[in-house]
């Protein structure tokens, strides 16, 4: 880590810069603002609301790196100023080196992780951007989902659990029916292949589920008395369980891809003739679908 110490305060800056380089990390002292080079990164700055400058374009330039204001007084100058044009936090003088590195330690933590969170995001936006947005979740848990789109299901989960703030145990019920679904009581839990089960254990998930947060995911139509969410859909793309037909390939690809690609395009990715997809459609049944 590459830290820079902005200081008149000459001993204590001294104090500080060598127990940051004795920690490991890479450090520089300035006493005067004019001095920095703004074509070094810093990854920290401990910045003394002492000195004489322009704060905020120090604030701007480094807006991306941790800033920890070393102050002697709060007020609105030396704190909220600074901290309202984008500082992370303060400290007051004198303090306890410790105090500091712990600050900076947890600065570099918090970052990592909204780094981290931001990058999942990103993925799943990236997973989800095809998928139906217009989903609307239910209002009360538990509930049991029959789709044949998983992603469909998939995308409702996140969005719940991201709503109750709850992190999202998924289990498949082929292989956990015996599981203690009541030990993740602080979670979302996820159930899914529900509908592998012979109906007397159905009932039993049914029965365990009950005053829970819990979604259940069932590829069928149930039939149960429980709080329920139908998405069935044609326009899914078969689960790989055994090798498509070329025929049932082109109909599964017309059928979710048709409204997206032109019939010029989607003949050329199917390789055959537009012809021969007007043929198909009329075959399958499938009605064109404008974009």
């Amino acid at each position: 880590m590459n830290i820079l110490v902005l200081d008149d305060e000459i001993y204590l800056a001294q104090k500080v810069t060598s127990r940051l380089q004795e920690e490991g990390y890479h450090t520089t002292h300035h006493a005067i603002i004019s001095d920095i080079d703004y074509n070094i990164e810093y990854d920290t700055i401990l910045l003394s609301t002492n000195l004489l400058g322009n704060y905020n374009k120090i604030i701007k330039h480094y807006k991306d790196s941790i800033i920890i204001l070393l102050v002697t007084y709060v007020s609105e100058a030396t704190v909220t100023r600074p901290i309202e044009a984008g500082a992370h936090d303060y400290i007051l003088k004198p303090f306890l080196m410790d105090e500091l590195i712990r600050k900076i330690k947890h600065y570099k933590e918090f970052n990592y992780y909204k780094k981290e969170n931001q990058r999942l995001q990103n993925a799943l936006d990236t997973i989800f951007c095809d998928t139906d947005d217009s989903l609307k979740m239910p209002k009360e848990l538990p509930i049991l989902i029959e789709s044949n789109n998983h992603k469909l299901i998939d995308k409702l989960v996140v969005d719940i659990a991201l709503s109750k703030k709850k992190k999202i145990v998924a289990i498949s019920l082929k292989n956990a029916l015996n599981y203690d679904f009541k030990s993740h009581k602080d979670k979302l839990l996820y159930l899914y292949d529900f509908h592998a089960l012979k109906d007397i254990s159905k009932k039993t998930v049914i029965s365990n589920a009950k005053n829970m947060d819990i979604i259940i995911a069932s590829n069928e139509v149930e039939q149960f008395n429980f709080p329920k969410l139908t998405m069935m859909s044609d326009n899914q793309i078969s689960h790989l369980d055994s090798i498509l037909t070329v025929n049932d390939y082109v109909k599964q690809i017309t059928l979710n891809f048709q409204s997206k690609y032109t019939d010029t395009e989607l003949s050329k990715r199917l390789g055959i003739s537009r012809k021969s997809l007007w043929e198909k459609r009329k075959k399958f049944g499938i009605e064109k679908k404008k974009k």
